[in-house]
């Protein structure tokens, strides 16, 4: 197994890069290893992006290889925490794996990376990326485009034209190239002559904690599938310790034979025993309801019901909560109903698409012209985008709180790249900032100049917002030369008040420019910059 990893380059060393594109394809790779010496991995130039964007992007590859049959929950953490080692070098992770069980990877990754703000995206092929003949070539590339042209904070699977939630994935297929497919859940994003992104199905971050990964899965875990004239005994011998969480794969709406207490019993001993166990559908699409007597039997039990949950979804999530030592069996069973990383859906009540439009005498007027619910979308994607921004830059919280309810979403960028999160960290909206930030904002989008959130904050010195995204995960991804270049141009003016805004944003102060200096060396003696510098190294010492 493989995976590569992207960064994101806009046309930083373009013209530079440009201008040894007919040079021998090695010496061009070693000239872009020196210019990003930061990057721990050789670099190979991709094609400029229909945003004009220049991808990069490194290849590890784990010796040995695997048959993804031979996967474990070790090999998922090996894969986590080689995310988590290079999460602040790359934009965005892409993961070559075997397609018998790419799902039951996907869903893993998605609980046991914890506020992830990045793409993490797994794809494969049914015909072997050797062979003349190969679905691989088309996935791989398109899975290193749409990775570096979109911030998509999820596990993602790439298939055949589609991408997927990798925890709403099952292998449908073992023959034909559209293998994989979510049977109760859209598409996240269609791949054609153009990469259409639903971007009202991906699922955002709701916290303002750093990301981490949880590596620690449990695996006294197992699928219990039943069938007529199962026996008491198989699942009697199933259930026993040291197994811990199960997932039930019971019929249609998820039911049981009602007429077989024997059954009931043994799954009621077990949750007794402290055994977690969830009842999910055979059927792949469709989700278990307790409308019937059978499933309501079930809950009698205390088994679980999964919704529509994927059965790979249902084990690893079990797998992850039941290794979470700081939680109770009770607050563990809690959280399996809980919607964690969008694996199963939770129907909100959904507000009527005209009300925001009649609430202003403009948008009253245009609705006018409008003839369906259709032409009511397409306004709301124009003109709610800059709404928001609007909203954001003035900390007007009413106002975005209303339009998000409308189905405003506010992660999406206006059309000069720049985000509600971009607007309010620039003008110091503490109050704004976080409420975008526990509602899907990402402090990883980039606008038009390739600036996240976190560089607004750092250029206009809001110091008490810089904290805030750096807690919530942001970092700086310049080069240690140009954060060089830019402590020193601030020392050289005694701007003493930018250079704590770097230093809180994560900053080395020992960083040096292109001429070798420091912001210590540059900064006047006696100087406020001088002052704060030398504070900071006794606090160090």
């Amino acid at each position: 197994m493989q995976y590569g990893t992207i960064r994101d380059v806009h046309t930083r060393y373009d013209t530079y890069i440009c201008s040894f594109s007919y040079y021998n394809p090695r010496l061009l790779a070693e000239i872009i290893v020196k210019l990003f010496s930061f990057v721990p991995f050789p670099l190979f130039l991709y094609s400029l992006t229909i945003r004009n964007y220049r991808i990069l992007y490194g290849i590890k590859e784990y010796t040995p290889l695997l048959d993804s049959s031979n996967m474990s929950m070790t090999d998922w953490a090996y894969i986590a925490s080689d995310i988590r080692k290079y999460y602040a070098k790359f934009d965005a992770f892409v993961i070559l794996h075997g397609t018998d069980t790419m799902a039951y990877t996907a869903s893993a990754l998605s609980f046991m990376l914890e506020n992830l703000g990045k793409t993490i995206i797994l794809t494969g092929s049914q015909i072997p990326l050797s062979e003349l003949r190969s679905d691989g070539r088309d996935n791989l590339l398109e899975s290193l485009i749409i990775a570096g042209e979109f911030v998509i904070p999820e596990v993602l699977l790439y298939f055949n034209n589609k991408l997927f939630r990798g925890n709403r994935t099952v292998k449908m297929n073992s023959s034909r190239l559209d293998a994989f497919s979510s049977p109760n859940f859209p598409p996240i994003a269609r791949v054609g002559v153009d990469i259409k992104v639903n971007w009202e199905s991906v699922f955002r971050p709701s916290s303002t904690e750093k990301f981490s990964v949880h590596s620690d899965m449990n695996s006294n875990v197992g699928i219990l599938r039943l069938f007529p004239g199962i026996s008491k005994a198989a699942i009697c011998s199933f259930l026993q310790p040291p197994m811990e969480g199960v997932v039930l794969q019971s019929y249609g709406a998820g039911n049981i034979p009602d007429s077989r207490s024997d059954i009931v019993q043994e799954l009621s001993a077990a949750t007794e025993r402290g055994v977690i166990i969830v009842n999910c559908s055979q059927c792949f699409s469709g989700y278990v309801s307790e409308k019937y007597a059978a499933g309501l039997i079930l809950r009698d039990a205390n088994v679980i019901p999964g919704y529509d949950m994927t059965p790979e979804a249902s084990l690893t999530k079990l797998s992850y909560l039941l290794s979470r030592s700081g939680l109770s069996l009770e607050e563990k069973r809690k959280l399996m109903e809980e919607n964690l990383r969008g694996e199963k859906t939770v129907i909100n009540e959904q507000s009527d698409p005209q009300s925001l439009l009649n609430d202003t005498n403009l948008l009253r007027s245009l609705t006018k012209l409008l003839t369906s619910n259709t032409d009511v979308k397409l306004l709301r994607e124009s003109l709610f985008p800059s709404l928001l921004c609007k909203a954001a830059s003035e900390g007007d919280l009413e106002a975005l709180k209303t339009l998000k309810k409308e189905g405003g979403d506010v992660a999406f960028p206006d059309y000069t790249g720049l985000t509600p999160l971009h607007l309010a960290a620039r003008r110091g909206h503490y109050d704004t900032v976080h409420y975008l930030l526990v509602n899907g904002a990402s402090v990883h989008m980039k606008d038009s100049l390739h600036r996240t959130p976190l560089h607004e904050a750092i250029s206009f010195k809001q110091l008490d917002i810089i904290k805030l995204l750096v807690q919530t995960g942001a970092h700086i991804n310049e080069t240690p030369t140009e954060i060089g270049s830019k402590l020193c141009l601030a020392a050289s003016v005694d701007d003493v008040k930018l250079v704590e805004a770097w230093r809180l944003a994560g900053a080395d102060m020992k960083s040096k420019d292109y001429s070798g200096n420091t912001a210590s060396s540059i900064a006047q003696e006696g100087s406020q910059v001088s002052q704060y510098l030398a504070k900071i190294k006794c606090k160090e010492n």
